[in-house]
């Protein structure tokens, strides 16, 4: 016994003998029921019918069928689908399973930082019939963590539409990749008459210290300073010369005649450097390199904020990523810090 649902009004929908269907895509679901036994689906929507499941079939009482035929300028959404995802897929992601119903999820193959090339990803989905959907770039994920799900939408998607899709993927290289977080060994130099003389206690330390030991980090020197140029640099150097591949400055920022620090840094000899950016909290934020080391200068907001630009930025720097005015700047949409009374970061719109 056997209940069937369909429209047979779709166009390029057929109605065929099961006996000649081996081949062709069924367009309704079939469901079997053995009375005390069992009552489902025995062949879905999308299925393309093979010689051996005939005699199924006709036991189920099915002697016609209403399916399509796939002509040679066509693709079945569960091959389109796979074709889709391979498109997609770079370095430290991968295709999770076989695609169901023309849908199939991209998952993370490494703890990292999610990369999505938003232009490439935009050219896909302007195509039609096939889309991708992917959680923000810049997010940190964990393995196995779904980050992209892909599919066809249509039953059967034309086969120049999925080609395109593939070109767009090739020509980009990437459009998803998990990059590596390296586990950094950070120098830290906390500047400020009040901390150094011991007119204040610092409220910096722990925090950085947790944020950095959170990635597998470590702090290998911190040290206190007065707001002096000299004394500044020459603890950078300190840091540098033990080993330290991550520098990192707090306080010192703003344009008070004694924040110094990033004149400090400056005198270091440093090839690049950046200062403001385009986020609250954060906006007197410095990033610089002296040659293969990022230096970070975070100003005062990340004593008291539990989530600032160091946040968004850390992760990237850590990925390999040189940080410079156009990827600061680029964080002023969605860079506003909403203040929650709970923080849920990452989880909420804040550097998004």
């Amino acid at each position: 016994m056997c209940e069937i649902s369909y429209e047979n009004n779709s166009p390029g929908v057929i109605k065929l003998p099961t006996s000649e269907a081996v081949g062709t895509v069924l367009v309704h679901d079939i469901t079997e029921i053995r009375p005390g036994e069992f009552k489902g689906r025995a062949f879905k929507k999308g299925h393309i019918i093979r010689k051996e499941d005939v005699c199924h079939l006709q036991r189920l009482g099915k002697e016609n069928l209403y399916v399509l035929n796939i002509n040679d300028n066509e693709i079945h959404e569960d091959d389109a689908a796979y074709a889709l995802a391979n498109a997609l897929v770079g370095e430290g992601v991968k295709i999770e399973g076989e695609p169901r119903e023309g849908k199939i999820n991209i998952i993370a193959e490494r703890d990292g930082l999610l990369k999505v090339n938003k232009d490439a990803l935009l050219e896909f989905n302007m195509l039609g019939d096939i889309m991708c959907a992917t959680v923000h770039s810049n997010t940190i994920v964990k393995e196995g963590q779904t980050v992209a799900g892909t599919r066809a939408i249509p039953l059967i998607v034309r086969k120049d539409v999925v080609q395109a899709a593939v070109r767009i993927g090739n020509q980009t290289g990437q459009i998803i990749q998990v990059k590596e977080i390296r586990k950094p060994r950070a120098g830290v130099v906390i500047t400020g008459n009040e901390v150094y003389y011991g007119r204040i206690n610092d409220a910096f330390a722990p925090v950085i210290k947790n944020k950095i030991e959170a990635i597998g980090g470590e702090i290998i020197g911190a040290y206190y300073a007065p707001d002096d140029e000299a004394f500044i640099e020459a603890r950078l150097r300190e840091l540098i010369h033990a080993g330290a591949d991550l520098l990192i400055t707090t306080g010192g920022m703003s344009v008070d005649p004694d924040d110094v620090t990033r004149f400090a840094i400056r005198n270091l000899g440093v090839s690049a450097i950046t200062y403001g950016s385009a986020v609250l909290p954060g906006a007197m934020f410095l990033v610089a390199y002296l040659g293969a080391v990022p230096i970070l200068g975070i100003p005062a907001c990340g004593m008291y904020a539990s989530t600032t630009i160091f946040d968004l930025v850390l992760p990237r720097v850590l990925a390999g990523e040189k940080i410079g005015r156009r990827e600061l700047a680029e964080l002023g949409h969605g860079g506003l810090c909403m203040k929650c009374k709970t923080c849920n970061y990452p989880v909420c719109p804040f550097g998004k």
